[in-house]
């Protein structure tokens, strides 16, 4: 039932479409017509100008024939760099880039998975729901497509998100996360001539960094220094410097203590020099929080993660809830009270020129998919 190269063509077609972060106009116009000419009704929100994208989230709503309560589906249009100029290679039943690019698999992988189960749907006049199909920009750099779409094209309240590896699970617990940055300003000087006369703002959060504990805290706790942006030249004593990092965390008091503890290692550095001038202003810092995404957490005897189960039961597999490390769309659908699980599609390596997907794992999510579809319809005309 499943066409397999048609599901080659589709994979390979939309992956050939560049479309990295802000730059998701093309293949936007494209998936339109795409679900437009398989009879969906089609939005595109604003959330382009919110974002600085050139096009916004598209929305594509399939009616079904139940009366089934909506179920969504949901994907990210955006690849992160080097996606530009893409060439597949698809060779022993795998798919691959050059090895000049990433792939684009992540999540071009999950939307032609959606595009194939939606025309066996309708190719074998199956019964489904109604499905509303959610494709977001902007993914990649802060989930910022989710953050700012248009929700009241939503109706649906539950459903699955394809963003992850594993086809053999289905991710209901993510982690909270803040972003945080710290602006250290010092003061210029020649740094041969006169160092003396400087204060030295790497120097100086180089002291606060070195006093953190970075990398894996405990077994759901994260932090993370990622961008350190500063100084002009060797010989000059740098006055500025842009130090930005990451807490995550599965539970919510250790996410603010070790935030806590991330903002207090940069303030005690500085309030440790400013004691030998304590009536000079320099050095300062600013320090900047944004919560970048709330926490998921979905109980194994969800409805979505029991469907989800048993769709894969009836087709001879065993789908386990897991537990990830990363953040998705799901997590930003969960603030707002829709829940939405995490299916693999077998994409793996991504964000490197290593990236891959094996058509043979992007067939088992179709036909994850397809029964999910049928369950939820049988079920919910019983109920």
């Amino acid at each position: 039932m499943i066409n397999r190269n048609r599901l080659l063509k589709t994979f390979t077609h939309l992956v050939e479409i560049d479309s990295v972060s802000k730059e998701e106009g093309p293949i936007c116009l494209e998936l339109r017509g795409i679900f437009e000419s398989m009879g969906a009704e089609t939005f595109v929100d604003t959330a382009g100008e919110k974002t600085g994208s050139n096009t916004g989230n598209l929305i594509a709503r399939f009616k079904g024939n139940t009366k089934s309560p909506p179920l969504l589906l949901n994907a990210h249009m955006d690849t992160v760099n080097p996606g530009k100029g893409i060439s597949v290679i698809f060779k022993d039943g795998t798919f691959t880039s050059d090895g000049t690019t990433i792939l684009g698999a992540d999540d071009k992988s999950a939307i032609a998975i959606i595009i194939e189960t939606i025309r066996i749907l309708q190719e074998n006049n199956l019964e489904y729901g109604p499905i509303e199909i959610v494709l977001t920009i902007c993914e990649e750099i802060g989930l910022l497509g989710a953050k700012h779409l248009d929700y009241s094209l939503i109706t649906a309240d539950y459903g699955y998100a394809l963003d992850a590896t594993d086809t053999e699970g289905i991710v209901t617990r993510a982690p909270a996360a803040n972003r945080i940055g710290f602006k250290v300003h010092g003061k210029d000087a020649h740094a041969g001539a006169a160092p003396e006369k400087g204060i030295n703002a790497i120097w100086l959060a180089s002291k606060a960094i070195a006093a953190l504990d970075i990398g894996r805290i405990d077994h759901e706790t994260t932090c993370n220094i990622g961008i350190i942006e500063g100084g002009m030249a060797t010989n000059i004593v740098p006055n500025m410097v842009l130090v930005k990092g990451e807490a995550r965390s599965h539970d919510k008091a250790k996410l603010s203590k070790i935030t806590d503890k991330m903002v207090s290692s940069f303030k005690n550095v500085i309030d440790n020099y400013k004691k030998s001038a304590p009536y000079d202003e320099l050095p300062c810092l600013e320090i900047f929080i944004e919560n970048d995404f709330s926490l998921t957490n979905i109980p194994d005897d969800n409805s979505v993660v029991s469907l989800a189960c048993k769709a894969a039961e009836n087709i001879g597999r065993n789908l386990v809830s897991k537990t990830s490390g990363g953040g998705s769309d799901a997590n930003i659908f969960f603030e707002k009270g829709i829940t939405v699980g995490v299916l693999g599609t077998g994409m793996k390596d991504m964000h490197t020129v290593r990236e891959s997907v094996k058509l043979d794992d992007m067939v088992r999510t179709v036909e994850l998919l397809l029964e999910i579809t049928r369950i939820h319809s049988i079920e919910d005309q019983k109920n």
